[in-house]
């Protein structure tokens, strides 16, 4: 069973041009059988079976990792500081997407926002096992928090709507810091009722191995 898992990871990130090193691809796959295992009890999650977990979460996590890289690779050759020290993934139930991209980017400090406590038992186990020091946790919601520094960037994968994750997020951006919105096909209906306030800086077309459907990456920012 192990080595299927092993294997789809394996493809699965070879087909979306990532490469994994063999210390990312252990702590993928710790985190996700950890995942099924807490999903049991915890219900972190509507699916159930571990191989389509490697799809459905982590590749569908790490399909914004080409574009980081290439945002920050850029940065870096051109003698500049990455702008990405910190982002927030706010909404992230069992850690997705920030436990994978945790991994990813381990000069990037992520906080992992939730109201769930039960599922923020789980993340708190995770980071502690996974020894992901570039990780905080924060069991509360969006609108108490008040972070003492700003982010550079707020990211979610499962947000209601645009206008909810732009006006409930924007207290937590830096002046400059952009919204990182992973939705399904292009949400076209959702774009309407905040074009007088936000700003649509990119639209990035997802490559998801293993998964079927479209999805986006839109780049957002407060005008």
């Amino acid at each position: 069973m192990m080595d299927n898992i092993k294997e789809k990871l394996r493809q699965g990130s070879e087909a979306m041009s990532i490469k994994l090193t063999s210390e990312q691809e252990s702590k993928l796959l710790t985190y996700i059988t950890e995942f099924e295992k807490w999903n049991k009890a915890y219900n972190l999650s509507a699916v159930r079976e571990l191989e389509q977990m490697i799809g459905r979460h982590l590749l569908d996590s790490l399909s914004v990792v080409p574009w980081l890289r290439e945002k920050i690779g850029l940065q870096e050759k051109l003698g500049q500081n990455p702008e990405w020290q910190s982002i927030i993934d706010v909404g992230t139930g069992g850690g997705l997407p920030g436990i994978p991209l945790s991994i990813m980017f381990p000069q990037i400090n992520w906080t992992l926002l939730d109201s769930n406590g039960k599922k923020m038992r789980f993340l708190f186990h995770i980071k502690t096992l996974l020894k992901l020091d570039n990780v905080s946790v924060e069991n509360r919601r969006v609108e108490t928090f008040q972070p003492e520094k700003k982010f550079n960037a707020v990211i979610s994968r499962a947000f209601a709507s645009l206008q909810d994750m732009t006006e409930g997020c924007s207290h937590l951006l830096k002046p400059d810091g952009i919204f990182l919105a992973m939705k399904g096909l292009f949400p076209q209906d959702e774009m309407e009722p905040i074009k007088n306030k936000i700003d649509l800086i990119e639209t990035i077309k997802l490559k998801v191995a293993a998964t079927e459907g479209e999805r986006h990456l839109l780049v957002l920012q407060l005008k």
